[in-house]
């Protein structure tokens, strides 16, 4: 194999293999624990390192858990019928569709309910380690549904001769331009409905569908090939990527989509964390006198492929 197609492989595989971006995974679950009171927030902030860190453990099982993948993503133009049809409550869901075609068209609303309710049980127990966890995993779920391209059967552009719009999106736009975006959100807020907002969300993320591909298909109309790519150096590494002007032009025009998704990400991720704690009584987690150090997972995975749907990142 030629280096140049090596360089491309691995620049296809490392795009597909990252939700949101592993920065912007963890930028918006760091900056959730700002939006906490100051009851809650003690807890976060003493333990935002690990919680930062493990914004992207639900991207990295992937890797060893087959049925990882489907919790990110929902393919909603999969069902024949409306999606304001789809029984947002799983039970109705299975019994309407069964779960083998849930699972194949991803879960994500789903799975951001069972992910806060397993929050709120580690937080009644006041069991540190796993309110970490479930924390973070919470914070990766609700993130990747506010995604546009997670919520479509043409997650990659594959459809629409545009491979490669799904990391350009989710990831090379908020690696580019996330430090111009504001982050102060303000305070979180109970949820009284984590349900009804997991699919609030997928459902705002999917009305967004049509503009992601379409403002990009219209502006490789009006840009000379040749200036779409360009060689870039990430981690050390020499890769063709979108050029920076190409980038910046589908950022301007996108007009500020991204930053608004990133931000109501942030908002809704520690409004979540903040409902959990309030629906599990809210517990003092200072009080729990426990000198350990919270757990790490360590998940191998630079040399794995993903295991099963790898293309839904």
């Amino acid at each position: 194999m030629k280096p140049v197609a090596i360089t491309l492989l691995g620049l296809t595989l490392f795009l597909l293999l990252t939700s949101w971006g592993f920065y912007a995974h963890k930028q918006i679950n760091e900056n959730a624990a700002y939006t906490l009171p100051a009851s809650l927030a003690k807890f976060y902030k003493k333990h935002l390192k690990t919680i930062t860190e493990k914004a992207v453990d639900a991207d990295k099982r992937c890797y060893v858990d087959t049925l990882e993948g489907p919790r990110h993503y929902i393919d909603l133009d999969r069902y024949e019928e409306d999606m304001d049809s789809i029984p947002i409550h799983w039970s109705k869901a299975v019994a309407k569709f069964s779960e083998r075609k849930l699972l194949a068209n991803g879960v994500v609303p789903w799975q951001i309910w069972r992910t806060y309710q397993n929050l709120v049980k580690a937080l009644k127990e006041r069991d540190h380690n796993r309110v970490i966890r479930f924390s973070a995993d919470l914070g990766h779920y609700v993130a990747d549904a506010h995604v546009p391209l997670h919520t479509t059967s043409n997650y990659n552009g594959q459809f629409s001769d545009q491979i490669g719009i799904h990391a350009f999106w989710e990831t090379r736009l908020p690696e580019m331009f996330s430090h111009e975006y504001d982050y102060f959100v303000g305070a979180a807020a109970y949820i009284d409905d984590p349900v009804q907002l997991g699919w609030q969300i997928v459902k705002e993320s999917n009305a967004l569908v049509d503009s992601v591909l379409h403002i990009e298909k219209e502006l490789s109309k009006t840009t000379k090939k040749a200036d779409q790519k360009s060689y870039i150096t990430r981690n050390n590494q020499l890769t063709l990527n979108y050029s920076d002007t190409y980038a910046t032009s589908y950022h301007r025009a996108l007009n500020g989509m991204v930053e608004r998704r990133f931000r109501s990400s942030i908002y809704y991720v520690g409004s979540l964390w903040y409902s959990a704690w309030i629906d599990a009584g809210q517990p003092n987690l200072v009080l729990k006198t426990d000198s350990t150090e919270i757990a790490e997972d360590k998940i191998e995975y630079s040399d794995k492929k993903i295991l099963g749907r790898e293309e839904w990142h």
